[in-house]
């Protein structure tokens, strides 16, 4: 493969597609709910009613088409599989590369207002000497990349496209980032291109208790209560992690055929923590490439892959670690990925900490990657 197979890209749904998804928001047929429940049995129906409700009269697509096609965009078939990508060259001379992605129920728009002050610090008030030139990448299965047509589509079959896409790019160094599901790819990428990839920055390293009680018996007061959180996130909000990587084609039957199915699915996660353009966006983009079986998917892979390495990651790797996230138990951590070198934790920042906390996000990457210039 070549430079020469990569193809220019731009965002345009066509407007009947737009149409149809208004009509069918118009008619959805809403549930009852059980009066004062809350969240407690998952996303609530006057969120949910407001937030069609604004889907149909107030959200724009077009707004959000622009700001993609603002970036060049190109598609490139790589491992078989046509890939959708946005590539942010930095106007400085000696910018380090970064392959940055997304998870789910996000998209390449996870991104998107992070490139200009990661590509053109110059331009945001930073020093011109942290600049990046950025890929970032839709998954295999979201957003505008390929639908596979075969198993084995998961996380390290995802980072070696990722590595070979970097290679065709013209990069033969470069840094991984990652949020979510590129939490998970990332880190595979530093271990399948450990001669090009210099570096991994993640907000997340799923690492989890092996079930020695002395791992349990060694952990720190702060540790403990981290694990607490994971066990009750487990119980009470991964639904969404449970079903898709058990049942993600009967779950699919439902969100392809309702957009509103989507949206509240997608809110499992999205709820209150970032506004309501970018849930649309993200929902919208899913709708639009009908890519609710071959992304949740991604989830059945991952829990089926037996072939996974049991050796630690030894690629340097850092850690953003954001107050109202997974919060990474770095004991555990340490055993999966041998070569932690940054490890900072922040009192505000979410999941979303590319929307809610960019600039401690955007501070995070560039402190690591000054350690790899």
């Amino acid at each position: 493969m070549n430079a020469s197979d990569i193809t220019a890209f731009r965002a345009d749904a066509p407007q009947q597609e737009l149409d149809d998804l208004r009509q069918r928001l118009s008619r959805t047929r809403f549930p009852d709910e059980i009066p004062g429940v809350g969240r407690a049995q998952g996303v609530p129906l006057d969120y949910l009613t407001a937030l069609v409700a604004y889907w149909v009269d107030g959200f724009d697509w077009r707004v959000q088409e622009a700001k993609l096609n603002a970036h060049p965009q190109f598609t490139a078939t790589v491992d078989g599989l046509p890939i959708h990508f946005i590539h942010a060259r930095s106007p400085e001379p000696d910018a380090l590369a970064v392959i940055a992605t997304h998870g789910w129920p996000m998209s390449v728009f996870e991104y998107v207002d992070l490139i200009g002050p990661l590509t053109d610090p110059r331009g945001h008030g930073g020093d011109p000497a942290d600049a990046v030139d950025l890929v970032i990448p839709s998954l295999p299965g979201f957003g505008f990349s390929g639908r596979p047509v075969e198993l084995g589509w998961g996380s390290r079959r995802t980072a070696r496209a990722w590595a070979e896409l970097m290679a065709r790019l013209g990069y033969d160094r470069y840094v991984a980032i990652g949020n979510d599901a590129g939490s998970l790819v990332s880190p595979e990428v530093g271990r399948a291109d450990p001669d090009r990839c210099a570096g991994v920055h993640v907000t997340q390293l799923f690492s989890f208790p092996s079930g020695d009680p002395e791992e349990f018996a060694a952990l720190s007061p702060d540790d403990l209560g981290k694990l607490e959180f994971l066990q009750k996130f487990n119980e009470e909000m991964s639904a969404f992690n449970q079903l898709q990587s058990t049942q993600p084609q009967t779950l699919a039957y439902a969100l392809h055929d309702s957009p509103a199915g989507q949206l509240g699915w997608s809110c499992q996660l999205f709820g209150d923590a970032v506004d309501r353009d970018y849930i649309l966006a993200n929902v919208t983009l899913y709708w639009l490439t009908r890519t609710a079986a071959s992304s949740a998917r991604f989830y059945w892979e991952d829990r089926h892959d037996t072939g996974r390495p049991a050796e630690p990651t030894t690629t340097a790797t850092a850690i953003a670690v954001f107050a109202n996230d997974f919060r990474s138990i770095r004991p555990f951590a340490e055993r999966d990925h041998r070569n932690i070198v940054q490890w900072t934790e922040y009192d505000r920042g979410s999941h979303f900490a590319a929307q809610d906390a960019p600039d401690l996000l955007v501070d995070d990457v560039r402190r690591f990657l000054r350690t790899l210039r």
